[in-house]
């Protein structure tokens, strides 16, 4: 039986700068760790992020709902990160597309403007 999992893959050529950047940056925790990967959750959800060294294809990105899309710009560039799109409005809030210092592509939104309406 499938369930769903909120997990996506990120390669990256070392662990142990990985998790640094990624505790430190973005505010994940390490959650369990063996040889060639490490599961990072995220603050205040069940969702994992697993750091890995294996050729794997995987998923191109990670997407981070935070508070305010330009300090969050502000805060990844200051720690090495790529601004591949600078912040643009979306009918719910506002819209960044980064790199980080691995070549993973980090999306970043707000809902400055509110959820949609149902």
């Amino acid at each position: 039986m499938f369930r769903k999992i909120d997990c996506v893959m990120v390669r990256v050529p070392g662990l142990t700068p990985a998790v640094e950047f990624y505790t430190r940056v973005f505010g994940l925790r390490p959650l369990w760790r063996d040889g060639v990967s490490v599961g990072m959750g995220m603050p205040e959800t069940d969702a994992e992020i697993v750091l890995h060294t294996m050729d794997l294809p995987g998923d191109p990105s990670v997407h981070y709902l935070v508070d305010d899309v330009s300090n969050a710009v502000a805060v990844a560039r200051s720690a090495g990160c790529v601004i591949r799109e600078p912040p643009f409005d979306v009918a719910i809030g506002r819209c960044s597309v980064l790199e980080d210092p691995f070549g993973n592509l980090v999306g970043i939104l707000d809902m400055s403007r509110g959820p949609r309406p149902i």
